[in-house]
């Protein structure tokens, strides 16, 4: 009776341990995942050299612009900006490369001034618009003064003639002192204009 009964739970465990056997087809081997592949940067895709983990030009020169580190490169030179960026904390070193990216630019435009040549253009323009901007402005006073000299001859031959007391030499005299007071607030604004723009002076160009 013993040996029928272990013959029987013999027999039950190899049937279970076959059921369950990882070579079954009903659970078939997980595949292993895929290989992350890590493209270098543009600094170093142009250098040849292997991108470090921790690479302190990986950050501001991205693989897909590699003309930003070319035009860097050629002025500066790869030794000069890894130093510049080590000098400096984490949170300045991108306003210092698109600094050192639009030196580079300029230098190329314009080798012996470079983005000194650029500020002095854009100044010079700022002076001539200055410049226009008063000339204009003295040309409108002039003829407000025209205007205003030609409605007080207007106003003493209509004060002279027969006709003074009509409502004629009145509405003159109503131009007149409209024109008089337009000028003396277009002169005021032009005062305040002049205390408020005090770079306007060609001493603080120079």
């Amino acid at each position: 009776m013993g040996y029928s009964d272990t013959t029987t739970a013999t027999t039950i465990t190899s049937k279970s341990s076959r059921s369950v056997s990882p070579s079954s087809p009903s659970s078939p081997p997980t595949p292993p995942p895929p290989a992350v592949v890590v493209s270098p940067c543009a600094a170093c895709k142009i250098l040849r050299r292997r991108c470090a983990e921790k690479c302190v030009l990986a950050p501001y020169f991205p693989p897909n612009d590699p003309i930003k580190f070319t035009t860097a490169h050629r002025v500066f030179g790869a030794s000069n900006i890894i130093k510049f960026l080590q000098e400096l904390p984490e949170s300045q070193r991108a306003d210092a490369v698109s600094s050192m990216v639009y030196e580079a630019n300029a230098r190329l435009r314009d080798p012996v001034y470079g983005s000194a040549g650029a500020i002095c253009q854009l100044q010079k323009q700022v002076s001539d618009l200055q410049a226009q901007l008063a000339k204009t402005q003295a040309e409108l006073v002039n003829m407000q003064c025209q205007q205003a000299n030609l409605m007080a001859l207007i106003c003493m031959e209509m004060a002279q003639s027969p006709q003074a007391s009509s409502p004629q030499q009145q509405s003159f005299d109503n131009n007149f002192i409209n024109s008089s007071s337009q000028l003396a607030a277009f002169q005021a604004n032009l005062n305040l204009l002049d205390e408020s723009h005090p770079w306007d002076h060609p001493a603080l160009w120079t």
